[in-house]
């Protein structure tokens, strides 16, 4: 990507982060980074395209902090560390992350490649996940299980990037999220893990 496209996303994630997607006018996205407005036809043919490039970035992100498979030695282990890579990269693109978790208006609906990344996401977190139940368990059980965990960390982050400071302190939310991760967690593998070798997610 050359650097009039980095200058031209990096200003629309800032304008969406201060405004949401009604500050993502073509001619503020122009004036932020500093290009004519043809320039962003140019690259992106307008702001559909900008916020598309933005959904698909985020979601490229999410799916990078999930490759966690040669980075870990066991199924518990690859699921912490792939949480705690999902919180910093919810943490480094809040704005993207705003954008494709968000309440979006009538203004913007993700491309089909932008839909089919986002599918491709939850079903890696849905492979990583499924590391935990037992082989012979079902998609459906692996899906159960990994939106569980998925609920539990995009809630943490939800709040952090709310202002709920007076009602929540978010001091040390991340140490704070993995902690939740890990109770989380060792609660599906005792559910799992019966006398009997059974598995109880299905």
């Amino acid at each position: 990507m050359n650097d009039s496209k980095r200058k031209i996303l990096k200003a629309a994630s800032m304008l969406f982060l201060e405004g949401g997607t009604a500050a993502l006018s073509v001619r503020a996205i122009a004036a932020r980074a500093g290009v004519s407005t043809i320039g962003i036809y140019s690259h992106f043919q307008g702001k559909q395209g900008i916020l598309d490039a933005l959904y698909i970035e985020a979601f490229n992100a999410v799916i990078e902090a999930l490759a966690v498979d040669d980075l870990a030695t066991d199924a518990r282990e690859r699921v912490l560390l792939a949480s705690r890579r999902y919180l910093q990269t919810a943490e480094e693109y809040e704005p993207h992350y705003g954008l494709i978790f968000g309440k979006l208006d009538d203004s913007y609906q993700p491309s089909d490649q932008a839909r089919s990344l986002a599918a491709s996401g939850f079903t890696r977190l849905s492979e990583v996940v499924g590391g935990l139940l037992a082989a012979d368990a079902p998609a459906s059980a692996k899906r159960d299980a990994a939106l569980q965990i998925w609920a539990l960390i995009h809630g943490f982050v939800g709040l952090k990037n709310h202002a709920v400071v007076e009602l929540v302190d978010m001091r040390g939310w991340e140490e704070r999220a993995m902690e939740a991760v890990v109770i989380l967690v060792d609660c599906i593998l005792r559910q799992v893990q019966h006398p009997d070798g059974t598995t109880s997610l299905r």
